[in-house]
This record gives structure tokens, sequence and C-alpha cells, in this order.
């Protein structure tokens, strides 16, 4: 009903935004329609893409449904959980490659990325593909184990990650992870550059601001809103200007298999941009 909506509005020309959706991973006769019938790219002159699935591996860190490898330091009784088996995230991720479709799991917990790192491995190595071809994502990729940052950008899986839960989150997330796990796998932003990954940036909207000048200035400076700490929190991590201009803008687009269509300002591309009244 959500896509028949999208389509009406984009026949309309009420569309403002092209979009590019993903899949309800839980329902299943959606996906057994769309993996007979393949993905949708490009409908209504670019205005709607279907050709991703978004599952959930885990819940989140304030609520501590965040899926540890070890307990929560302020709460040791538990190492928070998963939302659904790690093998049915493997079998759906089979089906989909199968099908054409993108893979977009949420993890947030160490434990949760592991393991989605390790299906989409495994979906990998038994399709016989190579990994960077079917771009599958991890949303938010929030905390990691330090032994497994340099998968992503081996294996070709791209974090999406948002860099304004950073400045929202991290005031408080030292008390649930303890300052050894934040140094070392939160919000590791240039140790996942540095490893080869391709950082996708993005707003989290409705649960952050919609507005990606929040998440720049999140991105190169590592403040909350708010402007403390004054030197940022873990500065070492701070993606430089060009790295995060890059995160919202091409690199996102290759997220989405478009950045031969936007993305950059050049020829033959959609003149999707806006003109600010200062240099960034």
């Amino acid at each position: 009903q959500t896509i028949e909506l999208y389509k009406s509005k984009i026949g309309q020309g009420n569309a403002g935004v092209r979009l590019y959706v993903m899949l309800d991973g839980s329902d299943e006769p959606l996906l057994n329609e769309y993996f007979e019938n393949g993905p949708e790219i490009g409908w209504g002159d670019g205005f709607l893409t279907v050709r991703s699935v978004k599952l959930y591996s885990d819940g989140a860190l304030g609520s501590r449904g965040a899926w540890l490898l070890e307990p929560y330091s302020d709460m040791p009784s538990t190492s928070g959980h998963s939302t659904m088996d790690t093998e049915l995230i493997g079998s759906i991720s089979q089906q989909a490659l199968k099908s054409g479709f993108q893979m977009c799991t949420h993890a947030i917990g160490d434990r949760a990325n592991r393991e989605v790192l390790d299906q989409y491995e495994k979906t990998f190595n038994t399709l016989g593909l190579d990994s960077k071809t079917p771009r599958f994502r991890i949303e938010h990729a929030q905390h990691l184990h330090p032994a497994d940052i340099a998968r992503f950008g081996a294996l070709g899986i791209l974090p999406a990650m948002q860099a304004i839960h950073m400045s929202s989150d991290r005031s408080w997330a030292i008390d649930r992870l303890g300052e050894k796990r934040i140094v070392e796998g939160a919000y590791v932003w240039q140790e996942l550059l540095k490893s080869g990954a391709i950082i996708i940036n993005g707003s989290d909207a409705p649960v952050e601001q919609v507005n990606p000048i929040l998440g720049f200035y999140a991105s190169v400076t590592r403040k909350t809103l708010q402007g403390t700490p004054k030197s940022g929190y873990e500065p070492e991590q701070r993606m430089t200007r060009d790295q995060a201009l890059r995160s919202f803008t091409i690199d996102a687009a290759y997220g989405a298999f478009e950045e031969e269509l936007k993305g950059s300002v050049d020829i033959g591309k959609y003149a999707d941009f806006v003109v600010l009244d200062r240099d960034i």
C-alpha cells in the first residue's frame, strides 16, 4: 500500500524527492512477490526505485536492546538481544541476491554487526559472487568490535551511518559501553574509511532532524549540536570536510546504485542539488 501511495503521488506530480525504498523484510508475501518479479528501478521518471530489503538484527542502545558481545557497563545482567534469527537473515540475503535485490540490515551493537557480517559473507561465498557487486549495507553500524572494522572494506559491505547519532548519543553512550569500547569501536568513521569502506551518511529521520547540515557538522566536529566538548568526542575519528561531503553525496548515491545518476554535479546527471549561502 505504501508503494502504491508513492506511485500515486509521483503520477500526480506531487513527489518532492526521489525515493529509494526498502521492502519490509518481515512481510513474506511482499518479499515473495518482488523476488518473483524483480526490482523496480527508476519508476516514474526516476522518482521511485524498489530494489532493497530492510531487516533488523537488534534493538537500540538507549533501551539496552542493542546486541553486544559483552554485557552492558551500566547493567551487567544483560548484553542486549537479537530481534530475528541470524540464519533467517542469511536465508533472506541469499534469496534477495538471487533476485537482484540489495540487503540493508539494521545493526547497532558489536554482536549484531558481527552476526550480520558473517551472514553476508556466507551469502557471498555460497553464491560465489564478488562481494562488492551486491553493495550490501549495514544500517547504523554504530558499535563495532575492533576485529570486525576491516571486514567492511574487505567484503565491500557499506556502513550506512548517521553521524548525527554521535552528537545525540555519545554523552550517555559511554555509560552503556564504557570508555574502552567507545574508543575502540564506537562511531569509528576514520577507522572504517582507512579500511577501504565507503560510508553512507544520512539523518535517520524522523529519529533525528532531516537537515543534512547538522550531520555534516557532527561528521567534521564530533561535537553535540550545543558545541560540546570543545575538542569533540574521540577527535581522531572526525571526517575531513571532503570525506563528510562525499558521504552525503556521491558515496550515498553509490549506496543506492545511483552514482551515475546523481551525487555530483556532472553532465547527464539529475540536477538535484541546492545552493548554499556560504562555503561549508
